[in-house]
């Protein structure tokens, strides 16, 4: 595959959820790749150390602040010192998320409470803490992680489909609210993308077969992709897109 490169990304100072690994790891790498300035945060410390540690031996310039995205005071610390270290960011994703299969009969108060958070929540308060900095620097780019799941009506993880569908109104108030200051706000929407997680949990032969026929195409999908449409969105290329979603997911119904 041959890949485009933005100069608007270049210099470009942007922010990561989840960078640790996965979809998100592809995410820092592809703006690392790019020129950006890239800051990121994830709970597992041990694994975003190691890449920072690795990309900034390559000659990137790239921060890691361990962080529970659950707790939101540790959120806005996390985020202030990535600002502290790059500065403002021009870009914002919205990547960190788990999506644990959970029967509805067996979901708990407690339960419920915790995957909003790490669904859905700490996305409002990321957004909150950096567009300051995009207000003041006259735009930026916030890019939310949504699913196709709940557009599939998949079931046996409702709390789950449930914050991802939040994520798209979310999106589209966001969008009207930071319009005015030039900041655009989108969904991306994967398919089930091939990552490691889902590889040791899901991707069974006979699930994999069963997923091939709901997509148009017939390869299955990297997270290389996901991240390219990130990019896309980040750029003054997409200087002119904001409150929509972008599929992501090969055509799946």
């Amino acid at each position: 595959m041959s890949f485009a490169r933005y100069p608007s990304l270049q210099g470009t100072v942007v922010f990561v959820t989840g960078g640790a690994s996965g979809i998100g790891e592809q995410i820092v790498r592809a703006f690392v790749d790019q020129g950006s300035k890239v800051g990121f945060i994830d709970i597992d410390e041990e694994r975003g150390s190691t890449l920072a540690a690795e990309l900034a031996q390559d000659g990137a310039t790239v921060h890691f602040e361990a962080c529970d995205l659950r707790d939101i005071s540790a959120l806005k610390s996390a985020f202030a010192a990535l600002e502290s270290a790059l500065g403002p960011a021009k870009v914002l994703t919205n990547n960190a998320a788990r999506d644990d299969r959970h029967p509805w009969t067996e979901v708990t108060e407690e339960y419920y409470d915790e995957r909003i958070a790490t669904n859905l929540r700490h996305m409002f308060f990321a957004i909150q803490a950096v567009a300051p900095g995009m207000i003041d620097a006259g735009g930026g780019s916030i890019i939310n992680f949504g699913s196709n799941s709940w557009w599939q009506a998949s079931g046996g993880m409702p709390v789950y489909t449930s914050a991802k569908a939040a994520v798209h109104g979310m999106t589209r108030s966001f969008a009207r609210d930071l319009g005015e200051h030039r900041i655009r706000v989108n969904t991306v929407v994967p398919g089930w993308v091939m990552t490691e997680r889902q590889k040791e949990l899901w991707a069974t032969p006979e699930a994999l077969e069963r997923h091939r026929e709901r997509q148009c195409l017939p390869d299955l999908i990297d997270p290389v992709y996901l991240a390219r449409m990130v990019l896309f969105l980040a750029s003054d290329d997409a200087a002119m897109c904001t409150a929509n979603n972008y599929m992501v997911e090969a055509g799946s119904i």
